[in-house]
């Protein structure tokens, strides 16, 4: 046999085999909107570390203020997302179809009321003007709480339509055109910073109402059960990175706020992220009583003209 059939055989077969070889499973492609929200950060943390990658997703973050989010999953553009337990209510009873599968954190203290040095106590606000991020929001919904522990509704006060840092950002400047305004971390320890300028008159310390989850649409769910699950173990791979590399950690999601990685850890330290353990507790009991409570309060200041179906706001399976 000649030197160059037997070159052309080996080829041959050499392409044959590569042609048989099974092909690499390219990773699942998932899109997920968020903002840049203290509680969200190991989401940010899982996929610059690699750990998404690992669990073989293909996760792209996206930016986008809450009072949008469900519209980028009722478009398609995003097929997850990041948001507040109340919050998953509202998409639901308004035609977006989403579902909870893993808790992110627990608010203690990283969001928070603050308020010109003349306000006193929470009823001084009635009839004054309060700012607040638009109604079906984390921060409306907050005030509305507050208010409604307080023996008043936002009926009673005038609601400024504004955004948690620039809430912030006017207080500290003096800039105010309200009497006190809705705003959370890393945002709330800047207040925290100048009391001259203003104080923090109640936070989630005083009233727990603000617990975030992360949820899908339902046709991603069935879909793609695997990703789902990616996810979740992804999410906790990443607290479990915060225990062991905390100075790494809190550098690359402070970085992702523009924050040093040690004003980051002290802005964190008004939240729980919540590991594995702590969501199965969480969706045994706790979830489900919140939801309800809840979606009542939603229904009563207009933000949903009914309420959904909340047994099915959450699947459980992905966390176990």
């Amino acid at each position: 046999m000649s030197s160059t059939r037997s070159l052309t055989i080996i080829v041959a077969a050499i392409t044959a085999g590569l042609l048989a070889a099974p092909a690499f499973a390219e990773d699942t492609k998932v899109a997920i909107a968020i903002s840049g929200w203290t509680g969200f950060a190991p989401l940010t943390l899982a996929n610059e570390a690699g750990l998404f990658k690992k669990n073989g997703l293909d996760v792209t973050i996206k930016k986008i203020p809450q009072k949008d989010r469900h519209l980028a999953i009722a478009s398609g553009d995003v097929q997850c997302a990041a948001t507040t337990v109340e919050t998953w209510v509202s998409w639901n009873a308004n035609g977006v179809a989403t579902t909870q599968i893993f808790q992110l954190d627990k608010s203690y203290g990283a969001d928070g009321l603050v308020v010109k040095p003349n306000i006193a106590k929470i009823t001084d606000l009635k009839g004054k003007t309060v700012a607040a991020s638009a109604p079906g929001t984390s921060p409306y919904f907050g005030l509305a709480w507050i208010l409604k522990k307080n023996g008043l509704s936002v009926k009673d006060v005038k609601v400024l339509t504004l955004e948690p840092q620039p809430v912030a950002n006017a207080l500290i400047a003096g800039t105010t055109d309200f009497d006190g305004g809705m705003t959370y971390e890393p945002y709330l320890s800047a207040v925290r910073s100048k009391p001259e300028a203003g104080k923090i008159i109640a936070t989630t310390l005083d009233y727990p109402m603000v617990m975030d989850t992360f949820g899908c649409a339902p046709k991603f769910l069935k879909e793609n059960p695997k990703a789902a699950k990616a996810l979740a173990d992804g999410y906790f791979a990443a607290l479990d990175m915060i225990k062991a590399e905390p100075k790494k950690s809190y550098e690359i999601m402070g970085a992702d706020v523009k924050q040093s990685g040690e004003a980051f850890e002290k802005s964190a330290a008004y939240l729980r992220w919540q590991d594995r353990a702590a969501n199965q507790k969480f969706f045994a009991g706790e979830h489900q009583q919140f939801t309800k409570e809840a979606a009542d309060l939603l229904l009563e200041i207009g933000i949903i003209k009914q309420i959904p179906d909340l047994k099915g706001l959450a699947d459980t399976s992905f966390i176990k």
